[in-house]
């Protein structure tokens, strides 16, 4: 196979990996409800902290992320409705609702994996 040949397969195959997920990220995720639950989020509507939503820095409102726990293999879906988190090394803040649905809600933080849908 060529030089140029290989080049050409990489570069497919990083553009099929991107069309089969718009986006991938891993990191901390935390909570939030509590003192929030009822005052508008970011994006406007009335944050529920019993729905499965989720704040995220930089991800459209509207998007839907799964959002799987790495030490337990437990998913969950949310839509970006907030922006957030904003403590070092978290990506994603999650209603008490998605967090009580990872099981993670006592220990208040874990390590997930997003990806679209």
């Amino acid at each position: 196979m060529t030089h140029k040949a290989v080049k050409a397969a990489a570069i497919a195959v990083a553009f099929l990996s991107l069309s089969s997920a718009a986006f991938a990220q891993c990191g901390g995720a935390s909570w939030y409800g509590p003192g929030f639950n009822g005052k508008r989020a970011a994006s406007g509507e009335v944050f529920n902290e019993n729905a499965m939503t989720a704040a995220h820095r930089s991800l459209p409102f509207g998007t839907k992320v799964t959002v799987t726990d790495q030490r337990t293999g437990q998913q969950v879906q949310v839509t970006i409705n907030d922006r957030g988190p904003f403590h070092k090394g978290r990506i994603i803040d999650l209603s008490k609702a998605a967090a009580t649905a990872l099981g993670f809600r006592n220990r208040g933080t874990t390590s997930v994996c997003l990806a679209q849908g």
